[in-house]
């Protein structure tokens, strides 16, 4: 069922002109249908907040469950911010302790960008875990996103993610590795997924903590992971919500970067992502950005429109898939009222009944 645009974020009309079925309030309430709300605890950076808005909240409306999905998107404090991203924020976000006053039925926590070594001195670690503590008691259902999964890892099971040689980015082939938990269900058994990330927690530390892992790939460690009850919280360390161009406007940043002298060697290109003709057009930009730094010369643009005539998204179906899982998991065993996470007779240590 559609997501309902139940106020006036500016997200709702970019993915209505994008195809997507949005419900008017008035249309929804017309309509005798179960709400689903869900919560969307966007901690990216200003340049990513709107899209990471949009790539969520298209893959929750996507689901076909027979639910109206109310989306709550909200933030917390300890993350620099310009004046026109807390201006959208103040009015289009919700409170923390306003959700924690009105409840959820699911939870979305987002990557976020890090400035120090350790997650503990991020200045948003405190809010962070405080968020935590709220939803593993009054929420059906978590779902963890990269640096959120790291974080609620360190948090809850006292695991530090580890640094890796290099940067892992890119789209990596995956392969489900237990086919009989439900968030798998009627998937393909190998499909793409998307990652950014310096930082891994490793799949042998995962199961020395009783999370089970359901999807993994051999060059880009664990995709999807559950923790040991089988469902509260679903971790993923890729992006399965990235749009076709999200791994394109990252590596545009870093070439950007290398030019303005903030990082010294030329960026890579994420693996399995840019096919030969993109390639040789990239090859090709690389010596004018080099002859332009040199020089002290004005930059070309990337020529983006070529790019992206080549670039194919082949992790859109089976991300819409784990979403609709979820979320149908969601429906089956969360209260009607929103404060309490299960119906009676579900058990918290295993509501799946696994």
């Amino acid at each position: 069922m559609p997501l309902v645009a139940h106020t006036a974020l500016p997200t709702f009309q970019r993915l209505h002109e994008e195809g997507e079925e949005i419900l008017s309030p008035d249309r929804a309430s017309h309509q005798s249908i179960r709400e689903l709300h869900i919560g969307l605890l966007n901690i990216m950076p200003d340049a990513a907040l709107e899209a990471t808005e949009r790539q969520f909240f298209r893959l929750v409306g996507a689901c076909n469950q027979i639910a109206q999905f109310h989306v709550h998107p909200f933030t917390i404090a300890g993350l620099e911010r310009s004046p026109q991203a807390l201006a959208h924020i103040q009015q289009y976000y919700e409170s923390f302790e306003q959700i924690k006053q009105d409840g959820l039925d699911a939870l979305i926590i987002s990557g976020a960008n890090v400035t120090h070594d350790h997650l503990q001195e991020e200045d948003f670690w405190r809010p962070l875990t405080e968020v935590f503590e709220w939803a593993t008691q009054n929420v059906t259902s978590v779902l963890c996103s990269c640096l959120a999964t790291h974080a609620f890892i360190q948090h809850c099971y006292g695991v530090e993610r580890t640094r890796l040689p290099a940067k892992r980015w890119g789209v990596f082939s995956h392969k489900v590795v237990d086919r009989q938990h439900p968030l798998v269900a009627e998937i393909n058994t190998r499909f793409d997924v998307p990652h950014s990330r310096f930082n891994e927690v490793f799949q042998r530390d995962m199961e020395t903590h009783g999370l089970k892992v359901l999807v993994t790939s051999e060059s880009a460690g664990v995709h999807l992971a559950v923790s040991p009850d089988g469902f509260r919280i679903v971790f993923f360390q890729g992006h399965p919500e990235y749009d076709d161009i999200s791994l394109l406007k990252e590596y545009k940043r870093e070439v950007l970067r290398y030019y303005n002298g903030e990082r010294d060697d030329y960026p890579p290109y994420p693996e399995h992502y840019f096919d030969n003709e993109v390639q040789q057009l990239l090859a090709e930009y690389t010596e004018h950005v080099k002859e332009a730094k040199l020089g002290n010369c004005p930059l070309q643009a990337m020529p983006e429109q070529q790019i992206i005539e080549h670039l194919d998204i082949t992790w859109r179906d089976s991300a819409k898939a784990v979403f609709n899982n979820w979320l149908g998991k969601v429906y089956q065993i969360t209260n009607e009222d929103r404060r309490l996470p299960f119906m009676d007779g579900i058990n918290p240590d295993n509501p799946l009944d696994l």
